[in-house]
């Protein structure tokens, strides 16, 4: 087998990592689920209020594995790191790519002066789950995942006052 390098992403590589994102898709039972397009992920992380960035595991100018990753906050911790997603291609799965970028995201929060790390994993994920075992990570079985869809927040009633404090251009101080 060639060399793997981990290194930062870059735009260039987003056709590859939709691809990526839509085999983790199938593995994790909803290839249906994936509404993102690759003109979102341009605007989302090369635009000018990027959002996420990632790291990728290429092998002779493929990519074999992704991990996708933001800033968050906790009012409790300060920043935190998120990471978002860690995928590699089914065929290399159980090589070590993912523990490298998994590294690297680790390295990019300590670098970041994050305070905290944080991801999910679903319950039956068992070789996932085994991996997050091993390196010592906290599985929280207090916590449960909230989230709305694009349907459900359209049609969520907002305080009328609140949504005019949002959708109002701020004053500049």
């Amino acid at each position: 087998m060639s060399t793997i390098t981990i290194r930062r992403g870059r735009e260039a590589d987003l056709p590859q990592v939709l691809g990526l994102i839509q085999e983790l898709a199938v593995y994790e039972r909803a290839p249906q689920e994936v509404t993102n397009t690759l003109e979102d992920m341009q605007r989302d992380g090369f635009g000018p209020d990027a959002i996420f960035k990632f790291f990728v595991a290429e092998q002779e100018g493929k990519i074999q594995g992704i991990a996708l990753y933001y800033t968050g906050y906790s009012t409790w911790k300060g920043r935190m790191l998120y990471l978002e997603d860690l995928v590699v291609t089914e065929s290399l799965r159980g090589t070590g790519i993912g523990k490298r970028l998994f590294d690297a995201v680790v390295a990019e929060a300590r670098h970041t002066g994050a305070n905290r790390m944080k991801w999910q994993v679903l319950e039956w994920n068992e070789p996932a789950i085994g991996f997050y075992k091993k390196i010592g990570a906290n599985l929280d079985p207090e916590w449960h995942n909230g989230n709305l869809t694009i349907e459900q927040l359209q049609a969520y009633v907002c305080d009328p006052t609140v949504e005019m404090l949002v959708t109002q251009p701020q004053d500049e101080k």
